[in-house]
């Protein structure tokens, strides 16, 4: 039996609803990540039926000029709606704390993989354990300036 413990999924989801509604109306909720800390960004993609801008916020770390964060959808099942997004159209913007970055998204793979999915284990000890709830390797995404 898993010893972490994650809140139900209708909390998860009204979190990520309350952080954007803090977002959209005082511009507050980005944070840059310190120390053993994630940081947390907005990252807008386009939606791949609609063509419409579709933003979400995410964790991230920085790995030299790039952006890491895990498609991982509150560690529940289906794939998020903005990795799937990311994948039809790479091109995106990610808005930090100090601005807007052009990014272009993609999937860390083989040591690039591992070696920044050991950082996140840093960052989240219960990592593995939460990943383990998936049907589906979770995956790392990198988000490069363009």
């Amino acid at each position: 039996m898993s010893k972490a413990r994650l809140p139900p999924r209708w909390f998860i989801r009204a979190a990520w609803q309350v952080h954007r509604g803090i977002y959209r109306t005082s511009g507050r909720g980005l944070s840059q990540p310190r120390g053993d800390r994630y940081g947390m960004l907005r990252l807008t993609v386009t939606g791949r039926r609609t063509g419409e801008p579709r933003s979400v916020i995410l964790g991230y770390f920085e790995d030299g000029p790039n952006l890491v964060t895990l498609a991982m959808n509150g560690w529940g099942a289906p794939e998020p709606a903005w990795w799937l997004n990311l994948l039809a159209n790479p091109d995106a913007d990610a808005i930090l704390t100090d601005g807007q970055r052009p990014v272009r998204g993609r999937a860390a793979e083989g040591e690039e993989r591992q070696r920044l999915w050991a950082r996140w284990q840093e960052i989240d000890k219960n990592l593995d354990e939460y990943a383990a709830r998936r049907p589906r390797t979770t995956a790392v995404v990198v988000l490069e300036p363009r």
